[in-house]
């Protein structure tokens, strides 16, 4: 099916889907040929229905045209001495039975067409099943930096339309495939008509294809454009709903509001463009067969030499023939232009598809089972590539195992690109990490995930129960080992407060909850792990003093024999850290212990001395705890 939807498609002209979408469709064609088997068997009685009905027709109209004498039927081949048989029957007789039997040949040809259609609607469905999540699995094999340049609003739209856009594709696909047999079965009477009044058909047909030549490049552009700007308005009201704390509360409703109109204004124009250009065909369509039925009104008399008995039966099958053929290529040249104008949605979700220019998740690897001896970067560097300047660059850093390194300088400095190396979002431009003296590049990558619990500034909850975002990580989790999770980050005060406690839903990112009260959710989602490596980036930054003062002891209680690595703005939560390292411009400008650092007084000292100030301009640096 997919290879015939390839030829199909290119002897018409029209935009093609990629290898990606043909392969998908052609491995459901393969698992799926029996619903292909019955949609060509109906196709098939619905074409020799139709032709059988218009010699039934025909041996009725040549009957009434013999003014009452009863004419033998004819049959072809073996079932000649049937239509001698019925020759001998009252014309009255005759007549019925024709008649009966056109009903009977329609009424197959109708459960044909019913058949056909369920078949290939079935057929589009297991597609269509097949689609969103094969979009979904593709989405989650990319990297996390090839994913991230993709709007969240461009990913739904296209994953939203990607199905309806393979069902119309395959549904207008089997009508153009029906409707073609249908064509060939309609010259063919017309030939054995007469030749002279099949030109007359074969003209109609040509100007039929000749507009649909002309409109059809037309509303496939049309199509791609309008597709791009309904991605961009889905994109914008996805990142509107996204942002819509920050809408109400700068007073950005009626930008919002601005940008979204003049995007619907361009979205109306599309629309109207590509409509006036959709409704061209069926108005011509219309006109060609009453201009070709006045031609033959003009010439048939000399074409069939005055000849009463042939000239009735032949123009009624002519004028029946030339009013079916007009409706099948009337029939082609929509569903020409309903692939057309799903091309555009087609084409983005083939470019979403195709592999070229996009890097994919890590498979495969040494499993890794635990960190035994500690963690290593040698010379590592990173460089993004929309940007030229190197966000980190010659990181040489031991973490041993057991111990608690933090990290700590200026916004930008590097710190988070730092951590997103060690979690294996992404790889590093230059150098190496090496875990127990393995290149992390060649550790099973959901191994090494599984053993880490991670803990962001920019926390992400699911829209659900507080026990589900707890669980998150490990759905199997026993309640207990639930709350003894939520019990160390300090969330079981607050949770027990809820209505519905562990049931309570949160909302969409947890809007129902402080953010210090997300935080702390994050927290327990991290060390119900029980992970070899805890990664704190900036995960008290949300909390008031006396709640960071619990969480850090809670972290101290549950780090000890563990590895932690600590991102932190506010210095006094990293002063016990086995090992300190100041981030400046993407290098490690200093590294010590707290103490060695205040007395080296350079940049963690200054770091330190603006933050002391702030809380007590009259405490001096060196008066401060150690």
């Amino acid at each position: 099916m997919g290879r015939l939807l390839h030829r199909l498609l290119r002897r018409v002209g029209a935009r093609l889907p990629g290898r990606a979408l043909t392969s998908l469709i052609q491995d459901t064609a393969r698992q799926e040929w029996p619903l292909l088997t019955a949609n060509l068997l109906c196709t098939l009685v619905l074409a020799l229905s139709e032709g059988l009905t218009f010699a039934v027709i025909f041996q009725a109209a040549r009957l009434l045209s013999s003014s009452g004498e009863a004419l033998a039927v004819a049959l072809p081949g073996p079932l000649a001495p049937l239509g001698s048989s019925l020759g001998a029957l009252p014309v009255g007789t005759q007549f019925a039975l024709l008649m009966g039997c056109a009903v009977g040949l329609q009424a197959l040809m109708s459960l044909a067409r019913y058949g056909g259609g369920v078949s290939s609607g079935w057929f589009a469905a297991r597609c269509q099943r097949r689609v969103a999540p094969a979009i979904h699995r593709h989405l989650l094999s990319l990297s996390y930096a090839c994913a991230s340049r993709y709007r969240v609003g461009d990913l739904v739209n296209r994953t939203t339309l990607a199905p309806l856009a393979v069902q119309v594709q395959l549904e207008e696909v089997s009508l153009l495939l029906s409707n073609l047999l249908l064509v060939g079965v309609y010259l063919a009477v017309l030939l054995l008509l007469t030749p002279a009044l099949a030109l007359v058909a074969i003209a109609m047909a040509l100007a039929i294809a000749v507009v649909q030549r002309q409109l059809r490049p037309r509303i496939r552009r049309a199509s791609i454009q309008l597709a791009e700007v309904r991605q961009q308005m889905a994109s914008a009201i996805t990142e509107d709903i996204q942002i819509l704390r920050l809408l109400h509360s700068t007073a950005g409703i009626a930008a919002a509001r601005q940008r979204l109109e003049q995007r619907a204004m361009q979205q109306d124009s599309r629309m109207r463009q590509l409509s006036l250009l959709v409704q061209v065909l069926e108005p011509v369509s219309d006109l060609l067969p009453v201009l070709a039925a006045a031609t033959i009104g003009l010439l048939s008399w000399q074409l069939f030499g005055g000849h009463g008995g042939l000239l009735v039966p032949n123009l009624v099958i002519f004028v029946l023939v030339l009013q079916r053929l007009n409706l099948r290529l009337s029939r082609i040249g929509l569903s020409l232009n309903r692939v057309a104008e799903f091309s555009g949605s087609m084409q983005q979700v083939e470019d979403l598809l195709a592999p070229a220019g996009k890097q994919f998740r890590r498979q495969g690897g040494v499993p890794f089972s635990g960190l035994r001896q500690g963690i290593r970067l040698e010379a590592v560097g990173l460089t993004y590539l929309e940007r030229q300047q190197p966000a980190l660059e010659g990181i040489d850093l031991e973490i041993p195992v057991g111990s608690t390194v933090a990290l700590v300088g200026e916004s930008g400095g590097g710190k988070s690109s730092l951590v997103d190396l060690l979690v294996g979002l992404i790889s590093p431009s230059q150098g190496r990490i090496l875990v127990d003296g393995t290149d992390l590049e060649h550790i099973d990558l959901d191994s090494w995930q599984q053993k880490l619990g991670v803990v962001s500034q920019d926390v992400l909850l699911l829209n659900g129960s507080i026990r589900e975002n707890i669980a998150f990580s490990l759905p199997e989790a026993s309640d207990r080992a639930i709350q003894n999770a939520a019990a160390a980050a300090d969330a079981t005060a607050f949770i027990e407060a809820l209505p519905e406690g562990y049931d309570t839903l949160i909302g969409e990112r947890g809007f129902r909850l402080s953010g210090g009260q997300r935080q702390r959710l994050s927290l327990a989602r991290a060390l119900l792990k029980d992970p070899e490596l805890l990664i704190l980036d900036e995960a008290t930054s949300a909390l008031d003093s006396p709640s960071e003062a619990r969480i850090l002891e809670a972290v101290e209680r549950f780090s000890k024999g563990r590895t932690v690595l600590t991102v932190a703005h506010r210095l006094s939560s990293v002063q016990h850290a086995d090992q300190i390292v100041v981030l400046d411009g993407g290098r490690v400008v200093e590294r010590g212990r707290h103490g060695e650092l205040l007395g080296l007084g350079g940049r963690y000292a200054g770091l330190w001395n603006r933050q002391a100030n702030r809380h007590d301009n009259s405490v001096p640096c060196k008066s401060m705890p150690i």
